[in-house]
């Protein structure tokens, strides 16, 4: 039941993952640089929350899928979901700071620049899910009787 419950975790985290870099950032990209942070600043606030508390159940998830079973692949996919933490707080938290930090009056070039950094930096999450999508998926299908 937690395997399965943590693989629906990771499915989740990935569909949103991949939804902001294949449908949302490319309809960012297209707007001007003021419009342009001015969308991304409450849509990171809430795709943060989000996915942040999905990648603690998916490791919380996991870890109790593996205590039950035995099953490494379920350790796989939670450590690869919790992944996405020290990814976000190491990589992505300077261009994250310097985009909240940056006032609308002031978008521009620079702005721009950051929110294609952080696009390609954001794609490293959607892969980090899928990732654990499919240890859970592997570990599952190890688990079954």
């Amino acid at each position: 039941m937690f395997g399965l419950l943590a693989l629906i975790t990771a499915a989740f985290f990935s569909g949103a993952a991949i939804y902001i870099n294949v449908a949302e950032q490319p309809a960012r990209l297209v707007l001007d640089d003021r419009s342009q942070l001015a969308e991304w600043k409450p849509s990171y606030k809430r795709g943060f929350a989000m996915q942040a508390s999905l990648a603690v159940i998916g490791l919380l998830l996991g870890l109790i899928a593996w205590w039950q079973t035995g099953v490494i692949a379920f350790l796989v996919g939670g450590s690869l979901m919790i992944a996405n933490w020290p990814w976000t707080l190491v990589a992505m938290m300077s261009t994250n700071n310097k985009l909240h930090n940056t006032d609308l009056k002031d978008a521009g070039p620079a702005s721009r620049m950051l929110v294609e950094k952080w696009g390609g930096l954001h794609a490293v999450r959607s892969a980090l899910g899928l990732a654990a999508t499919f240890a859970f998926l592997i570990a599952c299908s190890s688990a079954s009787p």
